[in-house]
């Protein structure tokens, strides 16, 4: 979808939003979203790009098949440490559920968008590109808008946090890099998210991962989304 479409499509799922609002139907949705899987996915198409309202359904922006696992997942550590790439509605939905939560963002507006909403035990850190020379050891990004940025301070905060970590979540820019990054600092039994692989650079970096993984690949509905997509679940095979 290119910027101006994808521009056109929120702007015309906010104007929805507001008439089924003014109708009584968006509260009507709101008490399905409450007990129904379909309809939570369904009221969730009405919140895209709009945290305050995506925080409403305490929902990660990964696939719900990927959300379930990982919830399950940290039930079982509910002093996890996480780091994720990306912040958003999944830091908050991490925070619930994990002893702390680090996201590093690249983007300082939208992490001040984020940081309000955030309880004490999650925090944003603001590490933004800076303009790509050539040379060696770049981490740049494949997403259209970001060429001639290199990415790799952004990458390299994981550096700077004390691992190994339970979970990570790559769903920001440069996940090529970071998956690599990140894959060695995964404690035993961890987990990592790598969101979008539908993306065929995404599944080569696992595919070229620096040690042996095991892959669970999800499909399926997300939230926010009118189609499907996929997350992959790795783990560290050691």
């Amino acid at each position: 979808m290119t910027a101006d479409r994808k521009t056109a499509y929120v702007a015309g799922v906010r104007a929805l939003r507001r008439a089924l609002g003014a109708i009584g139907l968006l509260r009507l949705l709101d008490r399905w979203a409450a007990r129904s899987r379909a309809g939570l996915w369904l009221r969730s198409l009405l919140s895209i790009y709009d945290l305050e309202d995506l925080l409403r359904h305490d929902v990660p922006w990964w696939t719900f098949a990927a959300s379930d696992r990982v919830e399950t997942f940290l039930a079982a550590r509910p002093e996890a440490r996480v780091v994720e790439w990306g912040s958003g509605a999944s830091t908050a939905w991490l925070s619930r559920r994990a002893g702390s939560v680090t996201s590093v963002e690249h983007d300082a507006s939208w992490a001040e968008i984020v940081r309000p909403v955030l309880p004490a035990n999650a925090s944003v850190r603001v590490v933004a590109p800076v303009p790509a020379t050539g040379a060696a050891g770049q981490a740049l990004s494949g997403k259209p808008g970001f060429e001639g940025l290199d990415f790799a301070e952004y990458v390299a905060a994981l550096d700077d946090l004390d691992g190994p970590f339970d979970l990570v979540v790559v769903d920001g820019r440069a996940r090529e890099a970071c998956f690599t990054r990140a894959v060695v600092r995964l404690a035993p039994g961890g987990m990592l998210v790598f969101d979008n692989v539908d993306r065929e650079r995404y599944r080569a970096a696992i595919a070229a991962s620096p040690v042996p993984v095991d892959v669970e690949w999800t499909r399926g509905l997300t939230p926010a989304l009118p189609y499907p997509t996929r997350t992959a679940l790795v783990r560290r095979r050691d």
